[in-house]
């Protein structure tokens, strides 16, 4: 499972034109999940995004959580986080199966909720992602295996 973490003022995703999710002043972040992935990585990392401190405190420092700031989580699934890019043209046999992905982010997404408010991005649509990134702070999160 692999996070793009960005912390944003404002952040929103865009699907036929339509306004689905949007933030301000909190974390946007993209989703993915290979193929050996499940639910004990999806509630690990739930966590650990939720604490990560990676905002300000009032010496400039980053030592607040988004959930010290009352921020909010916009999550937007990305199988493309699993490109394998040996070749020019990428193959995505790494990414977990879009059914077992879907499931896998709608749990992510409920175990986040449970921590800090969630907007959330539509899985396997084509989204238009607009952010203000706050920094910029751009933090990958990984859990391995």
């Amino acid at each position: 499972m692999k996070l793009v973490v960005q912390r944003v003022t404002s952040a929103s995703v865009e699907v036929e034109g339509e306004i689905i999710g949007e933030i301000n002043n909190g974390l946007m972040v993209l989703v993915g999940f290979g193929e050996n992935d499940t639910v004990k990585e999806a509630e690990y990392l739930a966590r650990k995004l939720a604490k990560l401190r990676i905002f300000e405190d009032d010496n400039g420092r980053m030592n607040k959580s988004v959930i010290d700031i009352n921020g909010k989580l916009l999550l937007v699934p990305q199988f493309t986080l699993y490109a394998h890019t040996k070749k020019n043209r990428p193959s995505f046999h790494k990414a977990l199966a879009p059914d077992k992905a879907t499931e896998l982010f709608d749990y992510f997404t409920n175990k986040c909720g449970e921590l800090v408010d969630v907007e959330t991005g539509k899985f396997g649509a084509f989204m238009k992602v607009n952010l203000l990134n706050n920094g910029p702070v751009t933090i990958i999160l990984e859990k391995e295996y």
